[in-house]
């Protein structure tokens, strides 16, 4: 899966490089998580709390 964000003021989605690379906070951002091919939107914009609880769901049931 991928992790995509892009500002909430707008621009362009871009992969999510971690916590310490992207400047200012999480909060000041919109995040997506997508398919490995990039092809279909797992969890449509939200906050990083919101899409990586969907994350670790997909994830849970995926290894069970």
């Amino acid at each position: 899966m991928v992790l995509q964000y892009k500002p909430k003021k707008g621009g362009r989605w871009r992969d999510y490089p971690g916590k310490s690379k992207i400047k200012g906070g999480v909060s000041k951002y919109d995040f997506r998580l997508l398919n490995e091919a990039k092809t279909k939107v797992l969890v449509e914009k939200g906050s990083y709390a919101k899409v990586m609880k969907r994350f670790r769901q997909i994830e849970f049931f995926k290894h069970r």
